[in-house]
């Protein structure tokens, strides 16, 4: 059976998390867990998600919703505030206590996103919280960068995919490290039947959005088509999810991207 994580966009709905300058805790959380378990299930991993749209839900709720999945890992991608602005800058994790695989994840995290150009604040315990603290599994709340400090916004923004792929890359090494799982279940390209040389070329999409309940997800395929966007229903796994075009050719994706940004939708670029 495959690892399990449950990735957690912190907040959402009523409640928008920090907030500076029109900026909301909330949307930047939602789009980097996405982008986080996208990595994730494209290494094997078992992705489930709190939430994969703009909603509520107590972060008891969440813990339950954990527990009752019977998920191996709990992440929650958060970002921090400070109150006075563009005071306070850098990552920093928190963990129920610091001991075990959720200490190890947490530091190895961090390390990730200190090569991105964070400044590594550490990891604190918080035996107070409630995803640390009602969670049956180990548990890893991770603050990514103040959203009231133009420093790390400009991170963020311009340095997305190399933080979500940090995050995920400093999950994945701890439970490598600790026999978790192996190589060949996080390396898609270690089949012994291809030649190292005979890679296949990477193909970049554009999500729009990732959906338990199809009927969602065929609402925003029929608004998306009806602009005219290349979009479809990707069902290879847990989640209807909607995406548009495909793309050998960066570039090009990107720029659908910033396209569907301009008309107002939550986006993750994907690479195959």
């Amino acid at each position: 059976m495959a690892y399990s994580i449950m990735m957690d966009a912190g907040h959402g709905g009523r409640d928008p998390g920090a907030v500076y300058n029109g900026r909301q805790e909330k949307d930047d959380t939602l789009r980097l867990a996405l982008a986080v378990g996208e990595n994730l299930q494209n290494n094997g991993i078992d992705v489930e998600y709190t939430r994969t749209t703009d909603v509520y839900e107590t972060p008891y709720e969440k813990a339950m919703e954990a527990n009752e999945a019977g998920v191996d890992l709990f992440i929650s991608i958060h970002r921090n505030s400070f109150p006075s602005d563009n005071t306070a800058f850098g990552v920093e994790s928190l963990v129920y206590d610091l001991s075990g695989l959720k200490y190890e994840i947490a530091e190895s995290v961090n390390q990730q996103l200190e090569a991105v150009g964070f400044r590594n604040l550490g990891v604190k315990a918080r035996p107070n919280l409630v995803v640390l603290k009602r969670t049956k599994m180990p548990a890893v709340l991770i603050e990514v960068g103040f959203i009231n400090s133009d420093v790390d916004n400009r991170l963020f923004d311009e340095n997305f995919n190399d933080i979500a792929l940090a995050i995920s890359d400093g999950i994945l090494d701890v439970l490598r490290d600790n026999s978790l799982i192996s190589e060949s279940e996080t390396d898609p390209g270690s089949d012994t039947e291809h030649a190292p040389d005979m890679k296949p070329e990477p193909e970049y999409r554009v999500q729009a959005g990732a959906f338990r309940n199809r009927m969602y997800a065929e609402r925003l395929l029929g608004e998306l088509l009806e602009q005219d966007y290349p979009a479809y229903i990707d069902d290879s796994g847990a989640y209807a999810r909607v995406q548009v075009g495909r793309y050998t050719d960066m570039n090009q994706a990107v720029a659908m991207e910033r396209r569907l940004k301009r008309d107002g939708y939550q986006t993750v670029l994907l690479k195959q």
